[in-house]
């Protein structure tokens, strides 16, 4: 069976995960790394709470199916493939695609809850932690949440006021003392990603090498 090596990567909204693994991944080969992305585990609109307003929640911890997220985990760490529908965030010009993942060497399992689900931290060798000062991440989120989910900016900036800030300072910011590595990213953080591309290739070589002795 093929020897996995499982990243998470946290912090919260508009820190800058995405970019990082973006910039990660093309360091690396389709078949050396899988991205098994929170984002397309949430639970349906109707399955969301809904706030003192009536607007839906979907910052709550509650509001991602963990289980199934946690089982799909599983499933690539024993050498399966997964096939997942993308969640387009309720935006209706967009067309939801079939996700395909399979197993690879290295595993980034990316979202602000992957070290709030214990079942799912535990599945991790290595975590990461994002930070960025809070107008930078309001800065990033108002620009994503336009583009790429069709929220106008009274929208962004009510949710990000009394739904993303307090799940944060609630239940991610105490996830960054946990972390193994904490990467600030109010800049740009091209160092960083470079020096963990060199960490996770001399960690490929070596998981390699093991699978080539056993084989």
């Amino acid at each position: 069976m093929l020897t996995s090596y499982t990243i998470g990567i946290t912090g919260g909204s508009g820190s800058g995960k995405t970019y990082l693994i973006e910039n990660l991944s093309k360091q690396f080969k389709p078949e050396e790394i899988c991205l098994i992305s929170q984002d397309n585990y949430y639970r349906s609109r109707d399955e969301q709470s809904e706030d003192a307003n009536g607007v839906k929640n979907f910052d709550l911890p509650s509001a991602i199916d963990h289980e199934r997220f946690h089982r799909d985990l599983h499933t690539l760490k024993s050498g399966g493939t997964v096939e997942k529908l993308e969640y387009t965030f309720n935006n209706p010009k967009a067309t939801p695609k079939t996700i395909q993942l399979t197993p690879a060497p290295i595993i980034i399992v990316e979202g602000i809850f992957v070290q709030y689900f214990n079942e799912i931290e535990n599945e991790l060798d290595l975590k990461i932690f994002i930070e960025a000062k809070d107008h930078v991440k309001l800065s990033r989120r108002i620009r994503r949440d336009n583009e790429q989910r069709g929220y106008d900016l009274d929208d962004v900036l009510y949710r990000y006021q009394y739904h993303v800030m307090p799940v944060y300072e609630k239940y991610i910011e105490p996830l960054k003392h946990s972390a193994d590595l904490v990467i600030p990213n109010n800049s740009h953080f091209d160092r960083a990603i470079e020096v963990l591309a060199l960490s996770l290739k001399a960690r490929l070589s070596y998981l390699m090498a093991s699978t080539a002795l056993r084989s």
